[in-house]
């Protein structure tokens, strides 16, 4: 198994786009800012949507025009559709991350077209993407909907398909409403492996049912090392029901650091940044090892 892992912090987009308490932009660079000191190299800094639907996003523009570019770290900007990766072009951002999701009936409701109107759209782009950007694919409720259910395997490994012809940068399974089981990653994981063996391959992943770090960790035997994850595992989808807390970062930095996978996020630069993003949203945090804290803790011998 892989000594490495890649963390990519979701939790400028994913982590607070749910919130009903929007957080205005010098917070949301200063969440950046602690990421990049915590030990985060790379980061969804963004998303480049209809402010009208998702307001928590209204000042995209702004955010990106101030993020600090001496650190390192590579920024990512969500689109569903050309105009959104345009957009993130212009902001200098160097990869969008597009959309699609398995099911009909959501893609329909997250971006409102159909499934392949968006592969579609995301072949197009990613022949031409604007301005030289890296064009990677998301695939949304790669394991249930929460509108029709369970996505079957046949109806993902479709929609994997016309995504790899495209040919991403990389490709993501989300899991967006937490309804995978460590068999279903392995599955499905396997599944996309055997037909595609160098499509290189992220997990996006929520806690919502309590199975989010344990599918980490059946991803990383499966050979993924590249992990979406938010500060204090906070997070949801504005069109989903129900569609709690991404993994968070310092669990995951945990359960892999002591498992000896480096990841290069110093735990408690972590915990301390769970807590104080906890402070900000005026809410209880779902992370657990921001509760109780690394082991051995800060200050003791091993």
């Amino acid at each position: 198994m892989t000594n490495f892992a890649d963390i990519i912090d979701v939790t400028p987009r994913d982590g607070i786009q749910n919130e009903r308490r929007i957080l205005d932009m010098e917070t949301k660079l200063e969440l950046i800012a602690r990421g990049a000191r915590a030990g985060v190299r790379r980061v969804e800094a963004t998303s480049f949507v209809n402010p009208a639907k998702v307001p928590q996003m209204a000042d995209a523009n702004a955010v990106a025009a101030a993020l600090p570019r001496n650190g390192g770290q590579r920024y990512i900007g969500l689109a569903l559709n050309r105009r959104g990766a345009e957009r993130a072009a212009n902001a200098g951002l160097d990869e969008a991350n597009f959309v699609i999701v398995a099911s009909d009936t959501f893609n329909r409701r997250n971006q409102g077209v159909g499934t392949l109107d968006s592969l579609r759209a995301f072949a197009d782009l990613a022949a031409a993407p604007p301005g030289g950007l890296a064009m990677s694919v998301t695939i949304g409720a790669a394991f249930g909907c929460p509108f029709e259910g369970e996505v079957p395997l046949s109806r993902l490994m479709q929609v994997v398909e016309a995504c790899a012809a495209a040919g991403p940068a990389e490709l993501a399974l989300a899991d967006t409403i937490g309804v995978a089981t460590p068999r279903d990653i392995a599955e499905r994981l396997a599944a996309i492996q055997r037909s595609f063996p160098d499509l290189p391959l992220r997990l996006h992943l929520h806690n919502t049912r309590n199975t989010g770090i344990a599918n980490a960790w059946a991803a990383l035997e499966a050979g993924v090392t590249r992990f979406d994850a938010s500060f204090g595992g906070v997070g949801g989808c504005p069109f989903a029901p129900r569609a709690t807390g991404n993994i968070a970062i310092e669990d995951l930095v945990y359960m892999l650091d002591r498992s000896g996978v480096t990841t290069g996020i110093d735990l408690d630069a972590a915990i301390e940044t769970a807590e104080w993003l906890e402070a900000r949203l005026g809410k209880t945090a779902p992370g657990m090892v921001m509760k109780a804290g690394g082991f051995p803790r800060k200050g003791q011998s091993g």
